[in-house]
């Protein structure tokens, strides 16, 4: 894999242009008719690794729903939230409809609780099921332990568009339940897409059934997926 000269890896970008279309549940034909190219040049890109020109790149970044930033790994260890604010942001809540349609499938969250020695946050590559968010942990981990006493917990998801300075988070509030060995916990683990990034010794499967879920949006008149203000039509 060749690195640029910032560190990053070149190399990298088909693989992300891969995952991203497959997290979409997209197929080469659908980016392809997208970003204006054929499936042949978009399968090239995604397994031979070139350097696509700029304008192509934009037009993918667009038909993968993603930014040219992400696309290109320059994001990958640079802290977010660095971008100056938007022009006129403006906040709203989310109700709990909208909550959970951002919070489907699955991916990593944040899993808030307080420790021996204070507040701590582990995070957990979770999925919803049945309206629960589900994760597995290790059957020794503090997680594990707080979540058969029933402590209350809050799990916290967030998305951010750097490129506009807009984004979005969700945060559940409830208790944990630890399922024991047996079909319930066997029927859920069947059903997650992903397991732990951490390692294969994570079979203990929690459950949170939030009893607070709540969510808000920053909002940049102009950006892509902003509507834009209806027109006066009184001729002020």
């Amino acid at each position: 894999m060749r690195a640029t000269r910032d560190g990053h890896g070149a190399g990298d970008l088909g693989r992300r242009a891969a995952a991203r279309r497959a997290q979409l549940g997209l197929s080469l034909e659908e980016v392809a008719d997208r970003a204006g190219s054929t499936p042949s040049y978009l399968a090239y890109v995604e397994e031979q690794v070139p350097s696509p020109g700029p304008a192509f790149l934009v037009r993918l970044a667009d038909a993968l729903e993603t930014t040219v930033q992400d696309l290109a790994g320059f994001n990958t260890d640079l802290p977010q939230g660095g971008a100056a604010p938007g022009h006129h942001p403006r906040m709203e809540e989310l109700d709990e409809a909208e909550c959970w349609a951002l919070l489907d499938g699955h991916g990593i969250g944040r899993i808030a609780l307080a420790g021996t020695e204070g507040p701590v946050v582990f995070p957990v590559n979770y999925q919803v099921a049945d309206e629960r968010i589900v994760f597995v942990t290790a059957a020794e981990s503090g997680l594990a332990q707080a979540s058969s006493a029933g402590t209350e917990v809050a799990f916290e998801l967030d998305r951010l568009d750097e490129a506009f300075s807009q984004g979005w988070s969700v945060l559940a509030v409830g208790s944990t339940r630890t399922l024991p060995a047996g079909p319930e916990s066997e029927r859920v683990r069947s059903i997650m897409i992903s397991g732990p990034w951490a390692g294969d010794s994570r079979t203990t499967v929690v459950t949170l059934s939030p009893r607070r879920l709540t969510g808000r949006r920053i909002l940049v008149p102009g950006a892509p997926g902003t509507a834009t203000p209806a027109q006066s039509t009184d001729g002020g």
